[in-house]
């Protein structure tokens, strides 16, 4: 039997496995006659039993969350493969991971790292996006551009970096928008250098476009023609009647009166450029004419929310492939719907929030539960506390991470 132990702050995460179902009895026995007595936990071995359990609880009520725990049978053909899914614009919210940043080394390693990259720009970042509220406030607000997508990808590839620290290696990577650039990076298409770097120039080059917006509508791309007019456009596909449009303030304003009028619901997206509309075309073509990464071969299969393929080395190496996702429509519903006809899978949203972890549910695996789906900071409590419980669910799935002790 097996037992481990990892603590963040107050939470704790407890762990244990069995060979059968008494052998899973014994090893939770274990665990709170040590928890009682204070004695020394155990890490488990490389091999431990198929019956599984693990809580995440804190110190006063540990023994009561023990002995309610259920516990599962890893299935014969072991686990299911991970999936990561990268979130973009949309997603970011106030000081989102700041706990994580404030009590996870791991992570805020790699946060640090990437902001110092930024140089100078990185600190003023920092400062906004930590903005306790108690000051004048950020320089810059979270929706612009030069705060959200500098900062979605921070967070992103720390979350990511973060989890293969616990030893957990996805077999298939997927972001949407802007999480693309995070998930290529993750798979060492980039540099991390690098990819701060085409993340400046495109929040830079997307700064000079007339302001615009975004808004999700409750149809299918097919019901919204008669609606569009001028640069707006189909902006991303996200799900079965969940489509976002794109466009500038004056144009995307009148297409959504005229979607009240004709009663389908919509609503903002929190974004102040017109992304993957035309509009942006000034934008994409300064990128690609900036664009000087040298990208290596994709060491974890990245799966393109723009073509719903696999990254081909063509499309790796293209300045145009990159700088065109400012303009192009993110098909983000049929690449994860490809990517889950290739079997069932542990999707984990690596992300601020839950906004993919919702279009997920609306896949026929997800939903009958042949494929399943977590959020890392799904944003309604203490991020330390939701990670580790991805990391339960990691372990009774029949993974092993293995978490940062913290005692």
């Amino acid at each position: 039997m097996a037992v481990t132990v990892a603590v963040h702050d107050t939470a704790r995460l407890l762990c244990w496995a069995g060979t059968d179902p008494a052998d899973e009895r014994a090893a939770r026995a274990r665990l709170a006659r040590a928890l009682r007595t204070g004695t020394a936990l155990p890490v488990p071995g490389a091999v431990a039993g198929p019956w599984r359990g693990a809580v995440v609880t804190t110190p006063g009520r540990a023994l009561a969350d023990l002995a309610a725990a259920p516990a599962r049978q890893v299935p014969a053909q072991g686990p299911r493969p991970v999936a990561l899914l990268l979130p973009g614009q949309g997603s970011q919210h106030h000081r989102m991971a700041s706990g994580l940043y404030r009590e996870e080394p791991v992570f805020r390693a790699a946060v640090d790292h990437i902001l110092e990259l930024w140089g100078a720009e990185g600190e003023a970042i920092r400062a906004d996006w930590l903005d306790t509220g108690t000051g004048p406030g950020p320089r810059i607000p979270l929706d612009d551009g030069r705060r959200s997508q500098p900062l979605l990808f921070t967070i992103d590839h720390a979350l990511g970096r973060l989890l293969m620290s616990w030893g957990i290696t996805p077999a298939e990577v997927l972001g949407h928008s802007a999480g693309e650039i995070a998930a290529a990076t993750l798979a060492g298409v980039f540099t991390t250098a690098e990819a701060v770097t085409l993340i400046r120039d495109r929040v830079r080059a997307a700064a000079r476009v007339p302001a615009g917006g975004m808004l999700t509508v409750a149809a299918s791309p097919g019901e919204l023609g008669p609606y569009l007019s001028g640069q707006v456009t189909v902006a991303a596909v996200n799900a079965p009647r969940r489509t976002m449009l794109a466009g500038p303030h004056p144009e995307l304003a009148a297409t959504a009166a005229r979607l009240t009028h004709a009663g389908l619901m919509w609503r903002p997206v929190p974004a102040t450029s017109p992304f993957h509309s035309p509009a942006m075309e000034p934008a994409a073509t300064t990128t690609e004419k900036s664009f000087h990464a040298h990208p290596g071969p994709a060491r974890i299969p990245v799966r393109s929310g723009y073509t719903s393929r696999l990254l081909t080395p063509e499309e790796t190496h293209s300045p145009r492939f990159w700088a065109r996702q400012m303009t192009d429509t993110v098909h983000f519903g049929p690449a994860l719907t490809e990517l889950l006809n290739s079997g069932d899978r542990f999707l984990i949203e690596c992300g601020p929030g839950r906004v993919l972890a919702s279009l997920a549910t609306r896949q026929p695996t997800v939903h009958t539960g042949n494929s399943t789906v977590m959020s890392l900071l799904p944003g309604d409590r203490p991020d330390h506390t939701a990670v580790l419980e991805t990391a339960a669910a990691l372990w009774r799935e029949g993974h092993h991470p293995t978490p940062h002790n913290h005692p």
